[in-house]
């Protein structure tokens, strides 16, 4: 019986979206989600995106009122504006100072591994419980330096690091594989991320579910919503909890985060595939429809670098014990995986962000649905401004990190009330941060009485009683 009803809530929610998806004129796509055909920002890249100083349309919104209870305004500036903007020095990459800092955060990794490995043990301090915190303390400051590397890789897979793109390739798949990160299978899909952020149909990274799927994932109908009790916190302290242990490895096997639309696949791929466990879609199989046929080798590369490293952990282990291994290696890999989840999630999610249907969607619009923060010491030296200055990142992803700050502060003007950073407490502001967006930001729904293309702009919701609560809706009619 349950099952039953499971089921009849689903197809009750599914069709409450569809004629929600009638009534506000947004029309479902032939294209593939990743790669669409089409002359857009999603197939195209970023300077040929520039190329153009086209003003978008101007649109009717009506009224959009974000989950803090503030009025928001759809952006309404161009890409050649923000590439105009930003000084042309800051385009330019050195390979002597990317790797000036990859040399850094390895010295930094061995510096501590030397001291601890030779000083942190019972001769020189005999107290058990003092070394059990010391080798804690050890394996924090392993993760922030490993998160460090993490992020040059990612420059790396941007073409952040270096004007060649062989030494940006060789550097990353280095990089990322000590890491046991899957280097090409996870650069092709960040890229589709960047291409689609905020696009309710293609976004790649933490895309949240909409109204009718938190209603069925509820076991609830859509208009329910509005009438559910707080969650309590405990449930809420579980999910993010699970997020942060297993979410990124969650993320390569099954594509938790991404969306669901496979069967769009334009080269047929993802038919009959889907996420979850068993679905088909993940970052090891060169067969995903995460990837086109074209890419096969770049996964398999991926895949051999991960074997590489996989080989070399277990020899290790064999020489010198699993348990000294699971000190000196992964419980700092938890930590970068950690951290790595924290801030794709701390970008993508917060009170104040919008994301669009495919039809309210593009380039601009998606890109300013991002949010910088501050972290402090430890995000501006240690992880490399990668959390200070993502709303930059996501314009012009090939600026190197060490000229963010200055790109971000030139396109400041032209973005205007449009670009959005958090940086109240600092790095204990950050960590608030998580357990706010957790609690404030459960899925995402059209403004109240939202009409024409407000209905194609959704703002994020809670059965909190946090901010703007969910729009009343009557039940459907039998």
């Amino acid at each position: 019986m349950a099952s039953g009803k499971s089921s009849g809530v689903a197809a009750a929610n599914a069709a409450f979206q569809r004629k929600a998806n009638a009534d506000s004129a947004i029309s479902s796509y032939a294209a593939s989600p990743i790669d669409s055909p089409r002359a857009s920002a999603s197939s195209t890249s970023l300077s040929s995106l520039a190329s153009t100083d086209a003003q978008p349309p101007m649109k009717n919104y009506g009224k959009l009122i974000d989950t803090y209870g503030n009025e928001f305004e759809v952006p309404d500036f161009t890409i050649k504006q923000i590439r105009d903007a930003i000084p042309k020095h800051c385009f330019e990459r050195s390979n002597l100072r990317s790797f000036s800092y990859v040399a850094r955060d390895i010295a930094l990794l061995a510096t501590t591994f030397y001291l601890w490995h030779n000083y942190v043990t019972p001769e020189n301090i005999p107290s058990k419980a003092a070394r059990v915190v010391l080798w804690g303390v050890y394996t924090f400051l392993q993760g922030l330096f490993g998160t460090g590397i993490w992020v040059l890789a990612h420059e790396c897979g941007h073409g952040a690091f270096s004007a060649s793109k062989t030494v940006c390739n060789v550097t990353g798949w280095f990089l990322h594989s000590a890491l046991l990160v899957p280097y090409y299978s996870w650069q092709l899909s960040h890229s589709k991320h960047h291409k689609a952020t905020g696009h309710m149909d293609r976004d790649m990274v933490f895309l949240p579910r909409n109204r009718e799927q938190q209603a069925t994932r509820l076991g609830k109908m859509v208009h329910e919503l509005s009438e559910l009790a707080e969650e309590t916190p405990i449930v809420t302290l579980i999910h993010l909890f699970g997020q942060q242990l297993i979410g990124w490895w969650n993320y390569l096997l099954t594509n938790v985060t991404g969306h669901n639309n496979h069967e769009r696949h334009r080269e047929g791929r993802g038919q009959g595939k889907k996420n979850g466990f068993g679905g088909g879609v993940n970052h090891f199989d060169p067969r995903s429809p995460l990837y086109e046929n074209r890419d096969a080798w770049a996964i398999v590369m991926s895949d051999i670098g991960i074997a590489c490293t996989v080989s070399i952990l277990v020899y290790l282990c064999k020489q010198f014990g699993t348990a000294n291994m699971f000190v000196w290696y992964f419980l700092p890999y938890m930590w970068v995986n950690h951290w790595l989840v924290a801030i794709t999630f701390l970008q993508h999610t917060d009170p104040s962000l919008p994301h669009y249907t495919e039809e309210e969607w593009d380039f601009v619009k998606g890109a300013a649905a991002t949010i910088d923060r501050e972290f402090g010491f430890i995000g501006r030296h240690l992880l490399h401004g990668i959390i200070e200055t993502h709303v930059l990142h996501h314009y012009v992803s090939t600026i190197p990190f060490y000229n963010a700050d200055e790109a971000t502060e030139a396109i400041k003007p032209v973005m205007g009330k449009h670009y959005r950073a958090d940086t109240k407490d600092g790095s204990i502001g950050f960590i608030k941060s998580m357990w706010k967006a957790a609690r404030w930001c459960q899925w995402v729904e059209a403004t109240e009485g939202a009409e024409g293309p407000g209905k194609g702009v959704l703002f994020f919701r809670n059965r909190n009683g946090l901010g703007t609560p969910p729009a009343k809706i009557a039940p459907a009619s039998k």
